[in-house]
């Protein structure tokens, strides 16, 4: 399960401007909490409590607990408006969720097995093409990450979606093709030396200018 933050609240007296403005002022960011049948809260947060939070990394992708006067509403955190001059958040909206609701999140993608895969240890290289899948999940079931096993690989095998065990109920956002996660590709310097054979090759079946240019003549005088 995603680890889930605990944060701390008020109710914020009016709406408009006017009323972010001076709760900006007095050290809060204020934002809402919305969604899940009941009408918009507007809410209060103090600025360095928001901002420990999205520090610590992956703030729209973590459950969060919001205590607003006592009372607790889970949420996921939607978006965070900055000013565009000091990059400081200014604003924050809230998902309010219930244990059923369904939700598009980014999941990490932690890879294992690297010892056990005899393409990296030919000296292969493992390339990420997606290092987060978006996944559709119940938010009582939100994963930390999901886990592709590299074992048994060789150099030149692919890894898609379909080939990695996803929670229960999750399902790919993506639906309309088996997208690739990662590959073990050739080492490098294996990889260059194809290419500079691939050259060589080309080269040689290619007639030099100089010698397609004594033969042409060669026929001329011939005529």
């Amino acid at each position: 399960m995603a680890e889930t933050s605990v944060i701390e609240a008020s109710v914020r007296e009016g709406v408009g401007k006017g009323a972010a403005r001076a709760a900006r002022r007095a050290g809060y960011v204020p934002g809402v909490i919305y969604g899940g049948g009941k009408p918009p809260l507007p809410i209060n947060i103090r600025h360095n409590v928001l901002m420990k939070e999205l520090k610590a990394g992956r703030f729209l992708a973590r459950l969060v607990t919001l205590r607003v006067d006592g009372e607790e509403h889970r949420v996921i955190c939607r978006e965070v408006q900055r000013d565009v001059v000091k990059g400081l958040p200014i604003h924050a909206d809230f998902l309010r969720l219930s244990p059923r609701s369904r939700i598009e999140i980014d999941v990490p993608v932690e890879f294992v097995g690297h010892d056990e895969c005899p393409g990296l240890r030919k000296g292969g290289v493992l390339t990420v093409v997606r290092s987060e899948v978006e996944l559709r999940v119940r938010a009582d079931n939100i994963p930390d990450h999901i886990t592709v096993n590299l074992a048994g690989l060789e150099i030149g095998d692919v890894v898609r979606i379909s080939m990695v065990e996803l929670p229960e109920g999750a399902t790919p956002t993506i639906t309309d093709r088996d997208f690739m996660i990662a590959n073990i590709s050739p080492p490098t310097t294996l990889a260059a030396e194809e290419e500079e054979e691939e050259g060589l090759l080309e080269g040689a079946e290619a007639p030099a200018p100089e010698a397609e240019t004594a033969e042409k003549k060669g026929e001329e005088e011939g005529d």
